[in-house]
């Protein structure tokens, strides 16, 4: 066999997955017949491995679509308390270079105002709840963990597991993209084997017949 189709320099996609071998010349692969069957069952080994991972990644993905919303939602919900934690106002006013000292009665009022909302208890239930200015929050970590944050370090937290929950997500069409091409170049190079052998077992079939004839054709010449 040809040392193509046993090198390890295999090329790999940015997280590691094999690239699939193209068939160009299926004499690079197979020489005989009798290395039909074997070569044959390692590409549909191959395919099963790539379809493997593709299973995998469209869990991953559906795990992702499930998990980004809830991080957006969240996220968004800290950034609104984060405006009304005590001090915001006027942490906003000095940021905007207005006059801190201008009604600051009203900012101190506005601060301490609680708010008033609803949570989801379950899909069809939710509840009333009044929160009051606040410096931290408490964020589910998994694994029924819950730790308190101050908001500043709770926002930086939620925008980098969004960041990378995006980026996963991204990572994993790119992936999901290339293992379809790689099946596809797969199913390809099976056909291209399979066809090969269908030439050769006509060949040998026609080379059969051939001597065959020419061995008759002897015959009746010797009884002549």
């Amino acid at each position: 066999m040809a040392s193509s189709s046993t090198s390890t320099d295999v090329a790999t996609n940015p997280r590691g997955i094999p690239q699939a071998p193209f068939v160009d010349k299926v004499e690079d692969y197979v020489t005989t017949r009798e290395e039909v069957e074997p070569t044959l069952r390692r590409f549909q080994e191959m395919i099963s491995k790539y379809q493997f991972m593709e299973q995998n990644l469209q869990r991953r993905v559906a795990g992702l679509d499930e998990k980004l919303p809830d991080i957006r939602k969240t996220l968004e919900t800290v950034k609104f308390l984060q405006t009304r934690r005590p001090g915001a106002s006027k942490a906003k006013a000095g940021s905007d270079g207005s006059d801190l000292d201008s009604d600051d009665d009203d900012d101190d009022d506005d601060d301490n105002e609680a708010i008033e909302t609803t949570f989801e208890l379950n899909d069809t239930l939710y509840a009333k709840a009044t929160i009051p200015p606040t410096d931290e929050v408490y964020l589910w970590l998994g694994a029924n963990v819950m730790l308190s944050y101050p908001i500043d370090e709770a926002q930086a937290l939620l925008q980098q597991k969004l960041t990378a929950a995006q980026t996963s997500r991204s990572n994993c069409e790119e992936d999901l993209e290339f293992l379809r091409e790689q099946i596809t170049t797969m199913e390809v190079a099976i056909a291209r084997v399979y066809n090969w052998d269908v030439v050769q077992k006509r060949k040998e079939k026609t080379d059969a017949e051939l001597a065959s004839k020419t061995s008759s054709k002897a015959g009746a010449g010797e009884d002549g």
